[in-house]
């Protein structure tokens, strides 16, 4: 058994003792989507403080005003424009949401094709074995919105329900018209691919389609990579998407990549400005996190209601607020952060709580991303923590990340739900444009 293997065996092993096993339910536990019970919603001082400005709770989930005073300023465009593939910052657009052209066939333009393999976790290194979370049949997401956390800490969910396990996912490779073996084709690989994935995959493969052959976009491959299976704390698909460090790039880079190149017969360049990563949801955290941590890989990031909030899983004390840390500062109560060496735990000086991108250099990350008027707001009932909003997430990576200089654009997208369809639709050749500005072809690498 590999380190990696014996620390997701300890963790989970850990959690299960850290509470008693939790009987049966007799009912489907339901999501929830606004202030959880017990909620800080009145000191900002406190631990795990919930803002609640600009919010109208009689919605479900709550629906944000953009003109949040607490949010960075944006221009809002009339109705059904998006922003301008040469512009950078904060945009408002909707709430009408027609598809764009490019999202159609068209009869005249050359079509890509699309080569499909399987993975396993018996032929991983990486993510072996996988994770399993025992939910009731035929009620998604059970034993997490059904879970506790851990005394003290409203950030810290124990999800004893989870466990070491299989998984099998389908890989897409879409190849554009007209690739010439053996060069060195720019790509895009995303998570939540394959076709039982939530996002429609033809719709990005008619948009390539057409905007290859416009000469919007250079001919490139493109990666759907589908997810390990079930979804949020103590499933595969979050223990991969949400970890905040360079595992998901490196699983990508060591195990995926060698099979498309394989059974796709072309080959990727290695050049990170012409490698891109996209996401939906908690993919597109983990399609940042890809650049942040391996800019040697990746530079270019186009993300749907990122999930820029505390879903990391197993519970990280060296970065308690997951994802949200890299936005904002951990709010909750002050504790200790440990080393751990082998079997030695010692303090660490190096503090637990400050948030990753204003205190870190500038990378040579371009980002576009969405979110929604009504995204995700607090699913989870008894996560308590402050750090699960995604429109507020958001809001605030494109806060930090125009302090830190970087070129961005942000969408927030009216009368829109978490990775909204229809926004999708209107917005996406727009995004790969933009995030493809200023990038070139094939090389020779």
């Amino acid at each position: 058994m590999t380190t990696a293997q014996t620390v997701l065996v300890l963790a989970l092993l850990s959690t299960a003792a850290a509470m008693p096993a939790i009987a049966a339910d007799t009912t489907c536990v339901p999501p929830n989507a606004s202030v959880p019970a017990g909620g800080n919603t009145t000191d900002p001082k406190a631990p795990f403080f919930i803002d609640t400005t600009g919010l109208d709770l009689k919605t479900t989930p709550p629906t944000r005003d953009p003109h949040n005073p607490n949010y960075p300023k944006a221009a809002e465009l009339p109705d059904g424009a998006v922003p301008s593939i040469d512009s950078d910052g904060n945009f408002i657009i909707g709430p009408t949401h027609r598809p764009s052209p490019e999202t159609v066939a068209q009869a005249n333009v050359p079509h890509g094709t699309v080569h499909t393999f399987i993975m396993t976790s018996a032929d991983s290194v990486i993510y072996r074995p996988g994770m399993v979370r025992d939910d009731m049949l035929d009620c998604k997401n059970s034993a997490v919105n059904s879970a506790s956390t851990a005394l003290g800490d409203k950030s810290d969910l124990l999800v004893p329900a989870s466990h070491p396990g299989s998984w099998t996912r389908e890989v897409d490779v879409y190849v554009p018209a007209g690739y010439v073996a053996g060069t060195a084709a720019p790509f895009i690989v995303y998570g939540d691919g394959g076709r039982h994935s939530f996002f429609k995959e033809q719709m990005l493969f008619n948009v390539l389609d057409n905007l290859i052959h416009a000469h919007k976009l250079p001919p490139m491959v493109a990666i759907g990579i589908g997810a390990g299976g079930q979804d949020a704390q103590g499933s595969e698909r979050g223990r991969e998407y949400d970890t905040v460090s360079g595992t998901y790039a490196e699983w990508v880079e060591q195990e995926v990549l060698p099979r498309v190149e394989q059974n796709a017969h072309v080959r990727l360049t290695k050049d990170p400005d012409r490698r891109a990563t996209m996401g939906f949801s908690s993919s597109a955290a983990a399609a940042f996190t890809m650049a942040w941590f391996r800019p040697d890989l990746y530079h270019r990031v186009l993300g749907y209601s990122p999930t820029m909030v505390n879903q990391q899983w197993p519970h990280d004390t060296a970065l308690p607020g997951g994802a949200w840390q890299y936005h904002d500062e951990w709010p909750g109560p002050l504790k200790p952060n440990l080393t751990v060496s082998g079997n030695n735990v010692t303090p660490s000086s190096a503090s637990n709580g400050i948030p990753l991108i204003p205190n870190s250099p500038r990378k040579p990350i371009r980002y576009w991303f969405e979110a929604g008027d009504r995204d995700l707001f607090y699913p989870v009932g008894p996560v308590a923590d402050g750090m699960h909003d995604w429109t507020a997430a958001n809001e605030d990576m494109a806060r930090v990340l125009a302090a830190k200089g970087y070129h961005y654009q942000f969408v927030f997208s009216r009368n829109a739900g978490h990775v909204d369809e229809a926004t999708e639709a209107q917005t996406l050749a727009e995004a790969l444009e933009w995030l493809w500005k200023d990038g070139s072809g094939t090389d020779s690498r």
